[in-house]
């Protein structure tokens, strides 16, 4: 599953009407907030391991990792708030479409479905390093004791 677009590909976004492209959008942002979720407890998940560490090239890995899922939350974060924005202007060019430049909007909607493509990409991989070191963790530092309580 190499592309994570979720438009159809050619000139979908040039064509498609401003309600459609509206729901879109608020599908963005339904999966961004949902994303955001996720990378909180992904990032829990990882401090509750941190402490029973013992392995440098483990502690290592774990520090890495979540650099990555701190990233994330950053570029989320931004995503965000670009889809609201985005979301507002939908709504003004639905109110008045001769007012706004509808060529530049569409310009932005495809720029910003590409960077939350992206984001998408990222953090699905930094989810599986986070479940594979935390497997490699409990295996290597002999942490499933901590599972049964």
């Amino acid at each position: 599953m190499e592309n994570y677009r979720i438009r159809p590909k050619g000139d979908y976004i040039q064509l498609t009407d401003w309600d459609e492209l509206y729901v879109l959008t608020k599908h963005w942002k339904s999966d961004l907030t949902f994303y955001k979720q996720d990378l909180v407890f992904l990032h829990n998940l990882l401090n509750k391991y941190f402490i029973w560490i013992t392995k440098e090239d483990n502690l290592e890995a774990v520090k890495k990792i979540a650099e990555g899922i701190m990233n994330d939350r950053k570029v989320g974060k931004k995503l965000l708030e670009r889809v609201g924005e985005h979301l507002n202007h939908i709504a003004q060019t639905i109110e008045d479409p001769f007012k706004h430049d509808t060529r530049l909007f569409r310009e932005e909607h495809q720029a910003l479905e590409d960077d939350i493509a992206r984001f998408y990409k990222t953090v699905r991989e930094n989810r599986k390093q986070v479940f594979a070191i935390t497997e490699h963790i409990m295996d290597s530092e002999s942490l499933g004791h901590l599972l049964e309580k």
